[in-house]
């Protein structure tokens, strides 16, 4: 039934209008679904915060802003390309538009270098250091979708990717990459390791049929305590940053909230039920927010 689906869905994918095929790319890319924009822009305002003293150029946040966009997009399409024979056995998946026929695999390859090259553009505002950095960002972003294929550990590979930002922000705003900035990073990876694994519990069942590999089969049973185990390093972690920054009671204030939704985290994913780790997931984007303002208002305090 997929293929056949696929097969009509490739035969119209070859004649349709423009504002058709655009809203087809769009879906290909997850416009309508921001989340993983979000997850990947909440490290780098951590990062351009810190690196600025509170004050970054709005013109570097604007880069950042704009091109994480771009990037987590072109993301998107080139992981469906590599996923787009085992997406119609997933079912969280299923309705994608390379799964379904819709895009074609080269279109979604096509989609992906233009708007990798778009980010690149972007890059070419910043520093020649940033540049380099961005070059590896892309390279990166390229990389991570086969990985699911050779290791049970493809979210340290994203945490990798989605952590890439941190050392670009700093080298943007500062020109350098101090330790500090390294510090963030491995944070970063290891709450990329922490969302990843439990929106890899929502679709474990599928994947482990179809041979995908990820943390929550390898984790199997411990999968929350592990979960659990991570979440605490992620927090002691952003307080070691904070007090090394020199970060007060507004900042400590976002980390005890991020506590919170830690384990509300807990809660939602304690019966490994497909909705309630799918929400989990999509709580991380609250997660973020909350480091975020708190850092934003400490800084504002102190001003």
């Amino acid at each position: 039934m997929n293929v056949l689906h696929g097969n009509l869905g490739n035969a119209q994918a070859a004649s349709v209008s423009l504002g058709e095929r655009l809203r087809r790319y769009a879906l290909l890319v997850r416009l309508h679904r921001p989340i993983g924009a979000f997850l990947l822009l909440w490290p780098a305002l951590w990062a351009l915060w810190l690196a600025g003293g509170g004050r970054p150029p709005w013109q570097v946040v604007a880069v950042f802003v704009l091109g994480g966009v771009l990037m987590r997009s072109a993301g998107c399409a080139i992981n469906d390309f590599a996923d787009r024979r085992f997406d119609g056995h997933v079912e969280r998946t299923r309705a994608r538009p390379l799964a379904t026929g819709l895009v074609r695999p080269g279109e979604a390859v096509g989609v992906f270098v233009a708007l990798s090259l778009a980010a690149l553009g972007l890059a070419l505002t910043l520093n020649w250091l940033t540049v380099a950095l961005s070059l590896v960002a892309v390279g990166l972003t390229a990389i991570y979708p086969f990985t699911k294929r050779v290791t049970h550990f493809p979210q340290l590979v994203l945490g990798v990717t989605f952590g890439w930002a941190v050392p670009m922000a700093f080298t943007a705003v500062l020109g350098t990459l101090p330790v500090l900035a390294w510090w963030l990073f491995a944070a970063t990876l290891v709450w990329v390791l922490v969302y990843d694994t439990e929106y890899s519990m929502v679709d474990r069942n599928d994947d482990a049929k179809i041979g995908i590999k990820s943390t929550a089969i390898f984790f199997g049973r411990y999968d929350r305590l592990l979960v659990g185990l991570l979440q605490a390093v992620l927090l002691a972690m952003l307080l070691g940053i904070g007090l090394a920054a020199g970060r007060g009671a507004c900042y400590m204030g976002g980390l005890a909230a991020a506590a919170a939704l830690a384990l509300y985290q807990q809660l939602l994913i304690r019966r490994r039920e497909r909705a309630g780790c799918f929400r989990a997931f999509l709580n991380n984007n609250y997660f973020g927010m909350v480091v975020f303002l708190g850092l934003l208002l400490d800084y504002l305090a102190r001003t």
